[in-house]
């Protein structure tokens, strides 16, 4: 309900000041960014207050409504590389998507973009995650796909679980970079394609439900959702070789050289980001020189043969896939029969938190509420929940933590 009294008002001097400040950081923005008045909504409206220059700009309202939401939330306890670790210094999901933010909004503020639209892609991107990061995913997609011939992508279910399970109501523009961040893949130039209604944004994530390949392909409709793809790459490139020394798993100064960018984290952030800016002015695209490009694709595909793929982050979570199934199958069973005191209805789909009817899905895609449910857990939780269930399953005396005075953490 809206504030009536004196102390939230505005006297027409204040407002006509706002309004002038507002204005003039608008004029301000470059001729490719995407203005506020562009922002899109699929339920328009409760967003019809003129007075947007009053501190809540449309872009403003998507990082508050990500933010502020229980599932942003568990991001803390997601793994982004290193599971069952116990440090908090190594990085999780939460501490990534801050760090991708900070690096696209230094872009953009160079190019002259929106910045509260590069936060609100970059906070929201990777809320879609599963605990145990792209392992985790992996997993996840091979136990759905056998039983639906769907795929799971983190990316499309960040898109699923922000407008569908959290009905957040975010623009279109918000909702397009997201669905389009992958980073897992690098690109010289980062151009743009059009996403214009909320009707198109459902044909291409159910075309990438069908086809996995479709994800390499994608594009986000606004320059602010390809610096984010790019500050993607450049947040996780450095930062995972800061986390992988930590853990003693590989030293910093035995990667291969990289004298162009750097192999530390604060040289290839400045580095490159340095570079985009320099090639990315006045464009309407975003890009970088084919030696900076050539370093930093380099660096990630390193990071994938010694850090992603080691036995380390692969063998630490070998009985996750056999506990995933064991908890999807057993969630399968509970819904069929309508057990209400199971945890898939009383932590998740009759979850006072849990914004959205699942009474069509339980009945007729109960497949999509498992793997709702799944995405959603911490690494933790997923642990203990199987301990919960199963608690004579030997799977449980194969997971391991690494303890903070085990030896073998810096």
């Amino acid at each position: 309900m809206a504030q009536t009294s004196p102390l939230f008002e505005f006297t027409p001097e204040e407002k006509d000041a706002l309004r002038e400040r507002y204005a003039a950081q608008q004029a301000l923005l470059s001729p490719y960014a995407c203005h506020d008045e562009d922002a899109l909504r699929e339920r328009q409206e409760n967003y019809l207050d003129p007075d947007v220059y009053l501190g809540r700009p449309p872009f403003v309202v998507d990082v508050e409504k990500i933010v502020h939401n229980p599932f942003y939330s568990r991001c803390a306890d997601k793994t982004q590389v290193f599971s069952l670790v116990r440090n908090d210094d190594i990085t999780r999901r939460s501490f990534h998507l801050q760090v991708v933010s900070r690096v696209g909004r230094t872009i953009g503020m160079a190019l002259g973009l929106n910045l509260d639209l590069i936060e609100a892609i970059a906070v929201g991107h990777d809320l879609g995650h599963t605990p145990f990061g792209h392992e985790g995913e992996h997993l996840l997609s091979g136990i759905y796909r056998s039983r639906t011939g769907r795929y799971f992508n983190h990316n499309v279910h960040s898109v699923r679980l922000l407008r569908t399970m959290a009905n957040t109501n975010l623009c279109l523009q918000t909702y397009s970079g997201i669905l389009s961040h992958c980073g897992e893949k690098a690109f010289l130039e980062y151009r743009p394609a059009p996403c214009d209604s909320f009707e198109q944004l459902d044909r291409i994530m159910d075309e990438c439900y069908l086809d996995q390949s479709n994800i390499a392909d994608l594009r986000p409709s606004t320059l602010e959702g390809c610096v984010v793809r790019i500050s993607d790459i450049i947040a996780y490139a450095g930062k995972d070789r800061q986390d992988a020394e930590r853990i003693h798993l590989k030293e910093l100064g035995s990667y291969a050289e990289s004298p162009l960018v750097g192999a530390l984290n604060h040289q290839i952030i400045y580095n490159v980001t340095r570079n985009i800016i320099k090639n990315s002015l006045g464009k309407d695209y975003i890009a970088m020189d084919e030696e900076v490009f050539a370093a930093i694709d380099a660096i990630r595909k390193e990071n994938f043969r010694e850090i992603y793929g080691s036995p380390f982050v692969r063998e630490r979570i070998a009985p996750v896939g056999q506990m995933m199934e064991l908890l999807y199958l057993r969630f399968i069973d509970d819904i069929q029969r309508g057990d209400e005191s199971s945890p898939i209805f009383r932590h998740h789909a009759n979850n006072a938190f849990m914004r959205y009817d699942y009474s069509w899905e339980l009945e007729h895609r109960p497949d999509d509420v498992v793997v709702d449910y799944i995405a959603s857990m911490t690494d933790d939780y997923f642990v203990e929940l199987f301990a919960h269930l199963f608690p004579d399953n030997p799977l449980n005396k194969q997971i391991s933590y690494v303890p903070y005075f085990s030896g073998t953490q810096r």
